[in-house]
């Protein structure tokens, strides 16, 4: 039996993002029984955002959000602004999480079950190939795959166009974004089948 790979912190191993919509929903019912880590799925996946960012999100900042809330962020990484959005479905699984906690204005959403931290991005990358384990999703997922996954599907599912991924995940080209996203030699090869005239 081969060990299981662990990926080490700071590693340059590359994440996939969570390619079907049929996938999306399996994690999104195997999560339903668990509010913190559902709300961290719907979070991730509806945002784009640095899993350092999600969980450095505290309650006072979603109290009292309704669907189109904007919340604004800086990021830990680059140590510019941007935003969260509640849509909808954050919205419902905002509400759901509520029901089952009641967090104080400074506690941290996603909190860590040891004191009064917030789960780390460690722990973020753990969860999501629990999940795609889960589910038995081949390929390698982690930490990245939420905010790759969000980028995927709002291009193939919804048409939006490089640029405006680049400007959400404040890249300094459309290049790297798709170079981020992994856009496969197989995706082009399916765009030269299609005819014109």
């Amino acid at each position: 039996m081969t060990p299981s790979r662990s990926i080490k912190k700071g590693s340059n191993l590359t994440v996939e993002p969570i390619r079907k919509i049929k996938d999306i929903k399996a994690i999104g019912r195997l999560l339903k029984s668990k509010p913190r880590d559902y709300l961290l799925w719907i979070t991730g996946i509806n945002n784009g955002l640095r899993a350092k960012d999600l969980v450095r999100i505290k309650y006072s900042q979603v109290e009292g959000a309704k669907p189109g809330t904007v919340i604004n962020i800086v990021e830990t990484k680059t140590g510019k602004d941007n935003v969260l959005v509640i849509n909808k479905a954050v919205h419902r699984a905002l509400q759901a999480y509520l029901t089952v906690i009641e967090p104080a204005p400074d506690d941290f959403l996603f909190k860590s079950r040891k004191g009064n931290h917030h789960i780390s991005s460690q722990s973020v990358g753990r969860l999501v190939r629990s999940w795609t384990s889960a589910i038995n999703l081949k390929g390698r997922y982690g930490t990245h795959s939420l905010r790759k996954s969000w980028g995927y599907l709002q291009r193939t599912q919804h048409g939006a166009g490089f640029e405006i991924l680049c400007k959400r995940y404040q890249h300094s080209s459309p290049a790297i974004t798709m170079r981020y996203l992994g856009i496969e030699n197989r995706e082009v090869c399916e765009l030269l089948m299609n005819e014109i005239g």
